[in-house]
């Protein structure tokens, strides 16, 4: 197994009895037939469950909707994104070059379904628990140290909240671009609140993670601006 992958196994703390598994989750389909989408096809399920344990075992006074919840907080693409740049997949990728050339290895859907992936590895090379216990590294200092309201809702059902609140009317969500192939295309929309003459826009690889995305960043910036004395309070 060649030094990266190496660096790799170490900073995931799970050594990989069969290699060419972990290789196979780091490579893209675009570089060959061997390439790691049923591994993110299982891994996504296994991520699910391991983080669901995980939950359950960390908020034991919190109901299912809040679980449920948290739990899409922590397995979205954007979280994954950032715990594959931690591991350094960007730099074990392999991709065709046209794909390298287009930024392929940094492009946030690309990132999550390899960190999917080599989850689905471990659970292929080791089982349940090498897979539980990857998880439990990379997330488990997350889910440990956040009070279970972090992410009580949603952010396009915080955003109408806040919105409802205020007598505004809910925001309305358009799709302004679709870029890529069917099998991998990213997705930008809109968010706008007429009432204010504010938009902002999202992207994702579905339109649903695109709006989420949108809808988080309109907050985020109502939110800042909410303060004693502005012209949103009230």
């Amino acid at each position: 197994m060649s030094h990266p992958l190496d660096a790799l196994q170490t900073r995931l703390g799970y050594q990989f009895k069969n290699s060419g598994l972990l290789q196979r989750a780091v490579t893209h389909r675009s570089f060959g037939a061997d390439h790691n989408e049923r591994l993110e096809f299982l891994g996504d399920a296994v991520l699910s469950l391991a983080v669901s344990s995980l939950l359950y075992e960390r908020y034991a006074g919190s109901d299912e909707g809040d679980l449920t919840r948290i739990r899409a907080h922590l397995v979205r693409e954007e979280s994954l994104h950032k715990l594959a740049l931690g591991l350094g997949l960007p730099q074990v990728l392999r991709m065709s070059e046209g794909e390298a050339r287009g930024g392929g290895a940094q492009r946030a859907s690309i990132l999550a379904d390899a960190t999917e992936a080599i989850i689905g590895a471990a659970f292929e090379d080791g089982g349940y628990p090498a897979s539980r216990e990857i998880v439990r590294r990379l997330l488990g200092e997350l889910i440990n140290t956040s009070a279970s309201d972090t992410w009580a809702k949603d952010a396009k059902t915080a955003l109408q909240e806040w919105l409802q609140a205020r007598r505004l009317a809910v925001p309305s969500y358009r799709i302004t671009e679709t870029r890529g192939q069917a099998h991998n295309q990213t997705f930008e929309v809109e968010c706008a609140v007429p009432a204010l003459a504010m938009s902002k826009r999202g992207e994702g690889r579905s339109r649903r993670v695109a709006e989420q995305d949108a809808a988080k960043r309109m907050l985020e910036d109502l939110l800042a601006r909410d303060k004693p004395g502005s012209a949103l309070s009230s």
